[in-house]
């Protein structure tokens, strides 16, 4: 079984004015909006027990070493995946964020529950496209004081020439495997607001907790999630828990089956895997991945993968890659009240399935 690069893989298959400083590095209008996305989050800043003062300098340790933060940041850049959502949801609007490169983006280039986490904020954004690279220039244009990547897969040396713009956050140990907890935590502490930072995890995961008491049917299902390719069957891919998207599965009561856990190495979130080994996957009840009803199909037309429980009953979750649920499984502070309700629903249709 071979690794795979998150930067190639991941998406085929994150209070201060705004006024003057977007003003500095540019900025267009986000249109979209959404009351689900920040009535659970928006409150978890203000209520937070946040009264202690923050010592400085905060020294943040991580994969490439350690980040001191000598003074509250003011001017906050947020690139890669999900960390523009800290911010916003702590209530303070990013100098410069990165475009999403995946699912149903506005036309600003940002996804649903972040676009509405700026309208809230009443702030434009500033959205810089870094899909083929990171735009140093428009990241520097910002002047920001702190670059929040907690969840990322930067090389050492694009970590370098961010570091030379300003303090920068990486992820903590393994590229793209930040939780969203963590991601929302370490994010947090950068912004002197690591209490506000916890309280809002805390919330979030009640609110998760309470949903969950809906769907009793979900509880214990053991989920895997994959990601296969009608026009070709003959390998595909599995994610282990140091993805977020599996890891995200168990937060919602779904235990790893143990066959997938086998697989795990510690190193890799994906793993590729050949048909040929379908049938140690007899535990898998539910399959999470990313395609439509013509899929479903051909898995049930395969000899080989038909014989998957989660395949033979049906108990297969299939998330377009223009629908919300795509995007948000990857989660992130701003996107789980966004799409919690409709995750769960689609989630407990398969677990009546499964047997």
């Amino acid at each position: 079984m071979r690794k795979i690069s998150r930067r190639n893989f991941l998406l085929t298959a994150g209070v201060v004015s705004a006024a003057a400083l977007l003003a500095a590095c540019g900025s267009s209008t986000s249109s979209a909006s959404s009351e689900s996305a920040s009535e659970s989050t928006a409150s978890s800043a203000e209520s937070a027990a946040s009264n202690e003062a923050v010592e400085y300098p905060i020294t943040i340790q991580h994969a490439y070493g350690e980040t001191v933060i000598e003074e509250k940041p003011e001017s906050i850049v947020a690139i890669a995946w999900g960390n523009p959502d800290v911010p916003l949801a702590l209530g303070v609007v990013p100098t410069g964020v990165s475009k999403a490169n995946f699912g149903p983006v506005n036309e600003d280039g940002l996804l649903p529950w972040t676009a509405a986490g700026f309208e809230k904020l009443g702030a434009s954004p500033n959205v810089f496209s870094d899909t083929d690279g990171w735009d140093y220039e428009a990241i520097s244009d910002c002047a920001p004081d702190v670059i929040l990547a907690a969840y990322s897969g930067f090389s050492e040396e694009e970590y370098n020439m961010l570091s030379q713009i300003a303090p920068t956050v990486a992820y903590p140990s393994v590229a793209w495997s930040t939780t969203w907890r963590e991601e929302t935590i370490v994010d947090a502490t950068a912004m002197g607001m690591k209490s506000e930072g916890e309280a809002l995890v805390a919330e979030t995961d009640a609110m998760i907790q309470k949903k969950l008491a809906e769907y009793p049917a979900i509880e214990g299902k053991k989920a895997a999630f994959f990601w296969l390719s009608a026009s070709d069957l003959s390998t595909f891919y599995i994610y282990t828990t140091l993805d977020p998207r599996a890891a995200f599965l168990t937060d919602l009561g779904m235990p790893l089956p143990d066959s997938v856990a086998a697989l795990d190495n510690g190193k890799d979130f994906a793993l590729t895997v050949s048909a040929e080994n379908a049938n140690q996957f007899s535990d898998v009840e539910i399959i999470i991945t990313y395609g439509t009803d013509e899929l479903l199909t051909a898995l049930q037309a395969d000899p080989l993968l038909s014989e998957i429980p989660a395949v033979k009953n049906g108990a297969v979750v299939l998330l377009d890659s223009s629908d919300d649920l795509a995007a948000s499984s990857t989660p992130s502070i701003l996107s789980i009240p966004y799409t919690i309700d409709r995750y769960l629903e689609v989630l407990n249709a398969a677990a009546e399935k499964a047997v």
